[in-house]
């Protein structure tokens, strides 16, 4: 017989090297069983030193849970003559020792069983802190009903997503699973999730049939099931219902407020709510017509309601990224920036609760008004609203970034992937903070990772280009400019590879001088047609090592207040002039903390 010095179990099993309970090495017991005696004895003092052998009144014990669990008492060994009970047993014959050995085992085999079942019982009813809520399937056999599904599952997301006890897993992550017959349990090990529910949505006439499963990753059984038969109008509150169920099945303990934010419901109007559904569809295939039937959706759906607070959120988030996914002139980004401001003001106004609203603000603030203090203060109460949106998450990152506090960007952006591992955004953004913090050669492998996983994703072929230009890899930026162009819808395949040749030529004739010259002069010829920034101007200026045109161009950007200005304390183009008293002057009056 073996015993736990740290918790003193006994353990009968004698092979066993490790105690059951707390995993701490067993040591055999200095008590032996003589083979020539019927006496039990202890150590190696004479038999006649040894005390008669009591059996103790023993109330019952009390479990490592709390519980008293009513069992036979046990013999115990008085070793001092202190009596702990008034019954004696002598121990003389071997039948009786036999007898007495195998009660001793028997109580300790039912022990580990009863600790067992209290322990397994405890971990199937704790709490599940993280979830993967995968796409509802459409079950109408209606493409044009995808958007009815996809949004039920994106408001439950983010209904789940405002508890701050809750990971929730984002929207692009759990969306790549669409349309896939994936196994949950598989998913959930996959995304590191303890839960992972699913769900199948109908549409008939005017009923709505909702069928729901939450699954326990760690196991794979259901830990709930639910159908929801609803009618068309009751389709804005099923979203709610459906969330306060399932994080109440997680065992999530829901304050007052909690419950407040999971079921809100923003507006009453179900055609809005459809129209607000449609345009977050649209919004997330981010081409060029998408974004702009999104803002064409969330128009209408503020039309709708006037007092649809997500909406007017919805509209300004969709004018904010149609820039930087589409070719536009520097006249045309500025009404869009307009009519971004407009609806973020509306959507302030209406409710200042939302997130989205607060991450939008701050990118504003930062990008637009050059308004750093005031644009950390907004990333943060976004980030406070909903620890789960990633985009906030990602957003502050860039913000950190460029006022060159990087680790704490990098923190920033590992948080944003650790709730959107498959989100592009955020794997291309990773890139950039290598890039920022001059580590060119993970930015390379970044971007080319981002490419494995969407190969017409425009933006991370223009990042890439500019690490190969960092590492004097001019041949490959050259593929990669073309590639964006193309995807950006700036060029023609046909123009694209005209100018590719025309770099490449003056990369022959003249090396990197002859690049970047000819890079100039592409660019002074789209800045006169407005598609270019002063700003970009001024960078290819400090390639070349022109010191005083950089400047003058840089001054442009200034009076002119360019957005692209908020880049300049970061980006390696600018290293050579960062000594200069004209650039610490700059960084003062565009207003970076000194």
């Amino acid at each position: 017989m073996k015993r736990c010095p740290q918790c003193n179990r006994a353990e009968a099993d004698d092979a066993l090297t490790f105690c059951r309970v707390d995993g701490t090495p067993l040591v055999r017991e200095s008590g032996f069983v003589s083979e020539g005696a019927g006496t039990l004895k202890f150590g190696s003092a004479p038999l006649a030193d040894q005390k008669e052998t009591r059996i103790p009144k023993q109330a019952g014990v009390v479990s490592t849970t709390g519980e008293t669990l009513n069992r036979p008492t046990a013999p115990t060994t008085v070793l001092d003559g202190r009596e702990a009970s008034d019954h004696t047993v002598e121990l003389s014959r071997p039948k009786s020792r036999r007898r007495a050995i195998i009660a001793v085992a028997a109580i300790l085999v039912a022990g580990l069983a009863v600790s067992t079942y209290l322990y397994q019982s405890r971990g199937k009813s704790a709490a599940i802190n993280s979830i993967a809520v995968l796409p509802f399937q459409n079950a109408s056999g209606d493409p044009n009903m995808d958007y009815l599904s996809d949004g039920v599952t994106e408001s439950i997301i983010n209904s789940l997503s405002r508890l701050p006890q809750l990971k929730v897993m984002a929207r692009s992550t759990v969306f790549r699973f669409k349309g896939r017959d994936s196994d949950s349990q598989a998913v959930g090990e996959e995304l590191g999730v303890g839960a992972v529910m699913t769900g199948r949505m109908l549409q008939q006439g005017d009923t709505l049939t909702v069928s729901v499963e939450l699954v326990n990753v760690v196991d794979g059984t259901q830990l709930w099931g639910e159908q929801y038969n609803r009618r068309q109008a009751d389709l804005v509150t099923l979203q709610g219902e459906i969330a306060r169920d399932v994080s109440n099945k997680l065992r999530v303990k829901l304050s007052g407020a909690d419950e407040q934010r999971v079921t809100k419901a923003y507006t009453a109007n179900t055609e809005a709510y459809q129209l607000y559904l449609q345009g977050l569809y649209h919004w997330h295939k981010r081409t060029p017509e998408d974004i702009r039937k999104s803002i064409a959706l969330f128009q209408r759906a503020a039309e709708k309601d006037p007092s649809y607070a997500q909406a007017y959120a919805g509209l300004a988030l969709a004018y904010g990224v149609l820039p930087s996914n589409s070719t536009m002139t520097q006249q045309e980004k500025k009404e869009i920036r307009l009519r971004e401001r407009a609806a973020l003001s509306k959507a302030q106004e209406l409710d200042d609760s939302l997130a989205e609203v607060h991450a939008e603000s701050a990118a504003l603030k930062h990008g637009v008004d050059w308004d750093f203090a005031g644009a950390e203060i907004e990333f943060k109460r976004a980030i406070e609203l909903n620890p789960n949106y990633a985009t906030a998450h990602q957003w502050y990152s860039e913000f950190l970034s460029n006022m060159g506090r990087h680790e704490e960007a990098f923190a920033q952006i590992k948080k944003a992937h650790e709730i959107d591992p498959f989100s592009r955004a955020i794997n291309n953004s990773i890139g950039v903070r290598y890039f920022d913090a001059r580590r060119f050669d993970e930015a390379i492998a970044q971007y080319k990772k981002v490419i494995e996983m969407e190969p017409n994703y425009p933006n991370v072929h223009a990042y890439l280009a500019q690490a190969y230009e960092a590492k004097d890899m001019y041949s490959e930026a050259i593929a990669e400019i073309r590639t964006a162009d193309i995807l950006l819808e700036k060029d023609s395949a046909e123009s694209s590879e005209r100018k590719a040749a025309a770099f490449t030529q003056a990369l022959k004739t003249g090396g990197a001088q002859g690049y970047w010259q000819k890079r100039l002069e592409v660019s002074l010829k789209e800045y006169e047609e407005g598609y270019k920034s002063a700003y970009y101007v001024a960078e290819i200026y400090a390639r070349l090592g022109n010191k005083d045109r950089a400047f003058e161009w840089l001054e442009k950007s200034f009076a002119t207040h360019e957005q692209d200005l908020v880049y300049i304390k970061v980006k390696p183009a600018f290293d050579g002039l960062s000594s200069d008293p004209r650039f610490t002057d700059l960084i003062r009056r565009v207003g970076f903390p000194q």
